[in-house]
């Protein structure tokens, strides 16, 4: 199960999401945690946005170089 830091992704909860889509939630999750934390440094967002990191890149080996979302 994929979890992290007390959020867990659409897929690790049994969701069957598109790997765009899985970005997509990330980004929005992203985002979400650091209107509440008020901190790009905050643990949460930081380790959500690793996680952001390796969607983006197993993206990119999949389709290529340009990313649509």
């Amino acid at each position: 199960m994929s979890y992290v830091g007390g959020y867990n992704s659409p897929s690790s909860i049994g969701y069957d999401i598109s790997l765009e889509d899985e970005i997509l939630f990330l980004r929005n999750e992203m985002m979400r945690t650091f209107q509440e934390e008020q901190s790009l440094t905050s643990d949460l967002v930081i380790e959500i946005s690793c996680k952001l990191d390796l969607k983006i890149n197993e993206y990119m080996k999949l389709y290529g170089t340009e990313c649509r979302v």
